[in-house]
């Protein structure tokens, strides 16, 4: 498996101590930890090629079409996620997409998920989920969650090009009509593929709570958070069988007709680099269920 023994005990150790507590909306749940992403994302055969000793990590897909920069040394607004192609000259147009310091790790870790698996034959309108959820359309095609805080945006096509912008701004509650202080941002810019953006977006979305420590940031003090059903063994276990079957999902597409291999779909990121863990006090070491 390409994220190591040690990689997954980590992520356990850190979790295994912290009561997990449900948090939503998914929007104010705060960033959570970063392995959702950068685990699932080298479960699916992407590598580091940024320096070892950096927290600025740079994951290279298999094929060298695509990376992964996070640089959480920059300030708290700025955008700390950024996926795109490379410029290679290839057939696939140039996209890219970026994430804020808040934003939760396993909706931006649904996104990479879709972009490791093979994509749909048509492409989806990823207006579908946003609707699904009840979230309100305003005059100008905006949707905004039942908060107010989080507000979704197309950009319209233009001449010179024919694929869409997105937008998503959470804000602070507005004041006296003006738009309260952002609190993270994410943009797809034009070309991003379509599944990608209904990917993001439906996890946005979905109502399921995400799990958070109780000491752990949040986007905004009125995240309601309140004690979880899980246990934090349970929140590790969702982990590991998630890579795991990423993995294994990796090696049937690679290698079709190789006996053994899973076919199962991996499971959606909801419980919980290339190690950019949080800091925090060190436990007794615990294994990772298999």
């Amino acid at each position: 498996m390409p994220v190591s023994e040690r990689q997954l005990a980590e992520f356990a150790d850190k979790h295994a101590w912290q009561v997990p507590f449900d948090t939503s909306p998914r929007h104010l749940a705060g960033p959570g930890d970063a392995r959702h992403v950068t685990h699932g994302l080298a479960a699916a055969g992407w590598t580091r090629i940024s320096d070892p000793f950096s927290t600025h990590i740079t994951l290279a897909g298999p094929d060298h079409r695509h990376l992964l920069e996070f640089t959480p040394e920059t300030g708290s607004l700025a955008r700390w996620w950024h996926i795109s192609t490379r410029l290679s000259g290839r057939d696939e147009p140039y996209w890219n997409a970026s994430f804020g310091a808040l934003a939760p790790s396993e909706v931006i870790a649904s996104m990479t998920d879709a972009l490791t698996t093979p994509p749909p034959t048509a492409p989806p309108d990823p207006w579908h989920p946003v609707e699904a959820a009840g979230w309100l359309r305003d005059a100008h095609g905006a949707a905004r969650s039942a908060d107010g805080m989080c507000h979704i945006e197309q950009h319209r096509r233009s001449e010179s090009r024919d694929t869409p912008d997105w937008s998503v701004y959470v804000r602070e509650p507005s004041v006296n009509g003006y738009p309260g202080p952002l609190l993270w941002h994410a943009r797809f810019r034009y070309n991003t593929p379509a599944h990608l953006v209904d990917a993001f977006l439906t996890a946005l979305t979905d109502t399921a709570p995400l799990q958070r420590g109780k000491f752990d940031q949040t986007a905004h003090r009125s995240a309601l958070q309140t004690a979880s059903l899980l246990s934090p063994a349970q929140v590790v276990t969702a982990h590991t069988k998630r890579i795991t079957t990423i993995a294994a999902q990796t090696r049937t597409t690679r290698h079709p007709h190789q006996p053994g291999t899973s076919r199962t779909p991996a499971p959606p990121t909801g419980a919980a680099p290339l190690n950019p863990a949080p800091g925090g006090p060190q436990r007794p070491h615990l294994r990772p269920a298999h």
